[in-house]
């Protein structure tokens, strides 16, 4: 069975991954830190980013792939996780500081109100309310 706003959702989260991942290289390189984070800030926080990412995608890709699987899906799951990868994105460059922070904050509010939303959806399919 095809699960096309799964497949789409996960295809988004690689490049999301990917991209995080080249800004920890980045910051890497022009400090020549090989392990760790040689105590650079800035790598500290684009690896804490990335981590997060990966800490709470997986959870998110699973939720909807149970939903879709269900055949309860539809436009607004898409929406739901194209809405969460944007947040994402904002929660990643917001990690860079002060400047950005506001982008942390909706990326945190909209990673936790994705997940509990997809859950309680989750709920109700098994309970049959959906």
């Amino acid at each position: 069975m095809l699960l096309p706003t799964t497949l789409s959702l996960a295809a988004a989260a690689a490049i999301i991954n990917l991209w995080l991942s080249i800004r920890c290289g980045q910051v890497r390189g022009k400090a020549g830190i090989s392990i760790g984070t040689g105590g650079n800030e800035l790598l500290e926080r684009r690896m804490r980013a990335q981590l997060n990412f990966v800490e709470n995608t997986p959870w998110v890709l699973l939720l909807i792939a149970g939903i879709e699987l269900a055949g309860k899906g539809g436009q607004w799951l898409a929406i739901v996780g194209a809405v969460y990868m944007l947040g994402r994105v904002a929660h990643g460059i917001g990690m860079d500081g002060a400047s950005f922070a506001k982008g942390r904050m909706i990326g945190t509010l909209i990673t936790m109100l994705a997940q509990l939303g997809l859950a309680i959806v989750a709920v109700l399919v098994v309970l049959g309310h959906m």
